[in-house]
């Protein structure tokens, strides 16, 4: 078996604007953003940290980096999944995410799983 069929991640996101949250005066834009990783190989996996890159869409940038997601590092087993919703604060009606989950698969194989870029915007902003 291939070592790609062993370790296999895929990524799904949602994301959701917060005008309750915002405030346009002030540049501060709330978003919520729903992860959902499933476990398309054969090995179970253990997601240990995140590293994201947040784009205020006019030139700021922010890395994070920490442990686990919303508290947990959560342990995938071949064809389960695991959801979460976490958020973040740009200065623009537009911005964008990407990053990378750092995994560990129970022999003991390190890889990283990539996070695509996807888009943050206001609602009827984008066409």
């Amino acid at each position: 078996m291939k070592n790609d069929q062993k370790y296999s991640i895929e990524v799904e996101v949602r994301t959701a604007y917060l005008p309750e949250q915002s405030d346009p005066v002030s540049e501060q834009y709330v978003f919520a953003y729903t992860i959902t990783l499933n476990n398309t190989g054969s090995m179970a996996t253990q997601l240990i940290s995140r590293h994201w890159i947040v784009d205020s869409g006019e030139g700021e940038i922010k890395e994070v980096r920490g442990l686990g997601v919303v508290g947990e590092q959560p342990l995938l087993k071949p064809g389960e999944s695991f959801e979460y919703t976490s958020g973040t604060v740009i200065s623009s009606i537009v911005g964008s995410m990407k990053g990378a989950y750092q995994m560990v698969a129970e022999d003991g194989f390190h890889f990283s799983v990539a996070i695509p870029e996807f888009i943050l915007s206001v609602p009827r902003v984008l066409h």
